[in-house]
């Protein structure tokens, strides 16, 4: 297998690391992979905030929901959708100060998505380099305090977060689902979905039991019914991204 389809497939999220720093030098090779994924019409509509002072990540750390790790992690990078930085630039052509960047639901999609781009190739990076890497969702269980926390400016929101450093533990790889599930040719195709569930539905049981030792019985349908249920779907998001000036039009 090739060096490269074999470090993508190996990845595992790492919540435990040591003390150790993440070296200026590593943060630069990070980042210029970041910056080498594709972006939409070379607008780059993400910006990244490094965070290694103990108390901010502390204060991170309560937001995401008690996640330790963001707190013990030597680097915690916050990314963010950001239409700002193209603001200023549209700015830089016109006398009118007040002019507003024309954005709608599309130049949002695009911020976040190049966000999400450019995050996966910073972990891919990072790993590449004996880093271990987490994605924290869980910024936005209270987005408007980590827009005040960082100081966000309109047009800019976090889009999730990212534990790095060196890795003291190895889990065991989590099993996916079935690629058929995931892959279609030429058209959508749900036939096969609910028999690929429970399948997964078993093998991600046994993964459960194995890494835990109690005989945890979970399966990945009853993981989303309880996760995707409206009270814990972040309802107040839409209002806190609209106050950051974004246009859903």
């Amino acid at each position: 297998m090739n060096d490269i389809v074999k470090h993508l497939q190996s990845h595992r999220s790492i919540r435990k690391f040591k003390p150790d720093t993440i070296s200026e030098e590593q943060l630069g090779q990070i980042m210029a992979s970041a910056q080498a994924a594709s972006t939409s019409s070379n607008i780059q509509a993400y910006s990244v905030i490094g965070v290694r002072d103990t108390s901010k990540k502390r204060d991170l750390a309560k937001l995401a929901g008690g996640q330790r790790h963001v707190e013990e992690c030597p680097l915690f990078l916050v990314w963010c959708a950001d239409l700002h930085r193209a603001q200023v630039a549209v700015r830089m052509h016109t006398s009118d100060i007040e002019l507003e960047l024309h954005q709608n639901v599309e130049t949002f999609l695009v911020a976040t998505v190049d966000a999400a781009l450019a995050a996966q190739n910073a972990a891919v990076a990072a790993e590449a380099l004996g880093l271990g890497t987490v994605f924290i969702g869980g910024i936005r269980n209270d987005m408007q305090q980590v827009v005040d926390l960082l100081h966000l400016p309109r047009l800019v929101y976090p889009v999730f977060g990212m534990c790095i450093g060196i890795s003291d533990q190895m889990p065991t790889k989590r099993p996916r689902l079935p690629v058929q599930s995931v892959y279609h040719d030429e058209r959508y195709s749900d036939s096969g979905f609910a028999s690929d569930i429970h399948a997964y539905d078993e093998t991600l049981g046994q993964y459960y039991a194995s890494r835990t030792g109690e005989g945890k019985q979970a399966s990945w349908s009853g993981e989303m019914e309880a996760r995707l249920r409206q009270n814990r779907l972040r309802p107040e998001l839409y209002a806190v991204i609209k106050s950051q000036g974004f246009c859903f039009q």
